[in-house]
């Protein structure tokens, strides 16, 4: 498990275990979109990550059963990352709150800047 920290008080408190922190949602969902990526391509579709924190988001999500980590016996070594069936059933579940942190940013923007129309683009586009 990603913390390690035994029983849970509800199944919200399992599931922020798994997802929780700055990274882990935008690597499920990194690879959500792309179905399959090696370890450099994983972390161009999680800009800002470092390798080090990279690496070891994906252990603790491996560990949780959401990320598959397949090892070909090839030389130069090749290393693929995708979502296990737990993974993409998470993904869907994190759907709505990503629905729901688009239209936060909106309002957001909309606060600060009145004068723009609902229509106008959003800054940043996240999942």
């Amino acid at each position: 498990m990603s913390k390690g920290k035994g029983p849970y008080s509800c199944g919200l408190d399992a599931a922020v275990d798994v997802v929780g922190g700055k990274w882990k949602p935008l690597i499920l969902w990194a690879l959500h979109d792309a179905g399959t990526l090696r370890f450099g391509e994983l972390r161009r579709n999680v800009p800002g990550v470092s390798e080090k924190v990279l690496s070891q988001q994906v252990r603790e999500l491996e560990a949780d059963g959401v990320v598959h980590r397949e090892v070909y016996g090839e030389v130069p070594p090749r290393v693929e990352y995708s979502l296990t069936e737990l993974g993409q059933a998470l993904n869907t579940a994190l759907l709505p709150l990503g629905e729901w942190g688009e239209q936060h940013m909106r309002e957001i923007i909309y606060r600060k800047h009145p004068e723009q129309s609902e229509e106008s683009p959003v800054v940043a586009q996240a999942g």
